[in-house]
C-alpha cells in the first residue's frame, strides 16, 4: 500500500467532507502554536493509541512543517494497514497560508 501526495486545497477538501483524521508530526511547541483544525499530535508516545483510535478505511491527512517528513510517516501509516493515506504537500506552513481561518493554537 503507498500514500498520495496532496496539495493544501485537496486536503481541504477532504476536511469539507468530514469523517478523516489529521495527523500532526510536527514538536509540541510548533503545534500549540497553531494547526488544521481536527488535528491530532501524533508522535512515538501517542502512537499506537492513535491509530487504534482511528477507522483505517477513512482518509488520513498526515501534516509535517513542508510536507517532507509527512511522506515517510504517510508510508508507514500505509504499512499499517490504513486504506487512504496523504501527506499534504507544504505542509503546515502552506496550509497555514491559503486557509488561516481553519487553523487553531491550542
Amino acid at each position: 500500500m503507498n500514500f498520495k501526495r496532496i496539495r493544501t486545497g485537496e486536503a481541504k477538501a477532504l476536511l469539507d467532507q468530514g469523517n478523516l483524521n489529521i495527523a500532526d508530526i510536527r514538536d509540541e511547541l510548533s503545534y500549540e502554536a497553531g494547526h488544521i483544525r481536527g488535528a491530532v499530535r501524533v508522535d512515538n508516545s501517542n502512537l499506537q493509541q492513535f491509530m487504534q483510535g482511528c477507522d483505517k478505511d477513512a482518509p488520513l491527512v498526515v501534516c509535517c512543517y513542508h510536507g517532507n517528513s509527512s511522506q515517510g510517516a504517510a508510508q508507514f501509516f500505509a504499512s499499517q494497514g490504513f486504506s487512504q493515506v496523504y501527506s499534504v504537500d507544504g505542509g503546515y506552513e502552506m496550509w497555514k497560508l491559503g486557509f488561516p481561518e481553519l487553523c487553531e493554537r491550542s
